[in-house]
């Protein structure tokens, strides 16, 4: 392989991709520009009062961003055949990964809940990197559901119910509810029986309910949601904060920098609420003008799904766009008080190498279905020619 692809910028290959994989391609780097833009503001000040350097969450997201597009790399100049051929082996290594994080001892702790290991001097967290093998799977086993046998589908439910409840587990509610919805809905456009779609959907309300009950955290994050300003500063604190950021934008934005709540007002502002940050500093039509991003990244997402010929394939395309689309929105609902206070990363935006590493592979997974959906075959008609010269001719798919 010539290292020059691994280098997006020099990736010269592009110029002959089709115009959605191209389009994608640059929505991607756009995005991740972006997001690169918003983390240096919204994490310089805490850096520099936690850590000695203001830049540091900053230069830290940039070796992570650099780890990720070598993945992103890979996966865009790698057959599809064989990224779903091992899509199996990634997924239950990682799964074995989480359930680790249950171990007393190995997994780390931050704020009452155990997500990360550590591998040497690195930091990961599982439940981030399964996500992208999470939509390879499913689309594997939804997209061929007639063909494969009893036994083999109630092996891989029981793979994937053994995934939500891993990070549950953890717990990590919010993380549970994104996957288990990515499931879903790649189910759901496999065309899976609605008997089977409403049984798993009960189940997974049941399963959330439990988790409610058991948990007084996550209950009185539910409370603060429906009336935040009734706790201002216990619960409803996170919340409060982010409104005020997002209010304060008006329609123009405080600036770049000049963000208020980012001074110790707002917590993790470089992480779940990195995007109330955006909505102080850019306002509503910084806003507006991000949404018009992800609304073009979904549409082309679902022309590249319908015109995907493998059913497998255009399964890919649906649940790289829920992934990414879909857990944007429910990021930017919970900063803007639409849904209850989660723990979900804005991605591409949001400070942390695992949420960076599975973005960006998940966004090679939809380039990669777009340059195969459209990339031209080759048809030789030297065997319909007995005498003169063979001709090829190329008809565009």
């Amino acid at each position: 392989m010539n290292l020059r692809v691994l280098i997006p910028f020099f990736d010269t290959s592009a110029q002959g991709w089709s115009s959605e994989a191209r389009w994608l391609r640059w929505l991607t780097f756009l995005w991740l520009l972006l997001g690169l833009t918003v983390l240096f503001s919204a994490s310089y000040a805490v850096a520099d009062a936690d850590r000695g350097d203001g830049l540091y969450y900053f230069k830290v997201q940039i070796l992570w961003i650099l780890v990720g597009l070598v993945g992103f790399n890979l996966v865009v100049h790698s057959p599809l055949r064989y990224i779903v051929g091992v899509a199996d082996w990634f997924l239950v290594v990682i799964l074995g990964l989480i359930l680790v994080t249950a171990l007393p001892g190995v997994g780390t702790s931050v704020n009452g809940a155990t997500r990360w290991l550590f591998l040497g001097s690195f930091q990961i967290q599982p439940s981030e990197l399964i996500k992208p093998f999470l939509v390879l799977q499913s689309a594997r086993i939804f997209g061929q559901w007639d063909r494969l046998k009893r036994g083999t589908r109630v092996l891989w439910l029981g793979i994937f119910g053994l995934v939500l409840i891993g990070i549950l587990l953890q717990p990590n509610l919010s993380t549970t509810a994104l996957c288990g919805m990515l499931l879903w809905l790649v189910a759901l456009a496999a065309g899976l029986p609605y008997s089977y779609m409403g049984g798993t959907a009960l189940a997974g309300v049941c399963l959330a309910v439990l988790s409610v009950s058991f948990r007084s955290y996550q209950r009185r994050r539910i409370l603060s949601f429906l009336n935040p300003w009734a706790d201002a500063t216990g619960d409803g604190y996170q919340l409060v904060q982010s409104l005020l950021a997002v209010g304060s934008g008006g329609s123009w934005g405080s600036g770049f920098g000049l963000s208020q709540q980012k001074l110790f007002y707002l917590p993790i502002q470089y992480t779940d609420f990195i995007f109330a940050v955006f909505a102080e500093e850019f306002g509503f039509v910084g806003c507006s003008m991000l949404m018009l991003m992800l609304i073009a990244y979904a549409t082309l997402a679902l022309r590249v799904a319908m015109k995907a010929q493998n059913s497998v394939y255009r399964l890919i395309a649906i649940g790289v766009m829920v992934l990414m689309v879909g857990q944007s929105l429910l990021n930017i609902g919970v900063a803007t008080g639409a849904l209850p206070t989660t723990g979900l990363p804005l991605p591409l935006f949001s400070y942390g190498g695992s949420s960076m590493i599975s973005s960006l592979v998940s966004a090679g997974l939809l380039i990669r279905v777009a340059r195969e959906s459209n990339e031209a075959k080759v048809v030789h008609l030297d065997d319909h020619r007995p005498q003169g010269k063979g001709r090829s001719v190329s008809k565009a798919t």
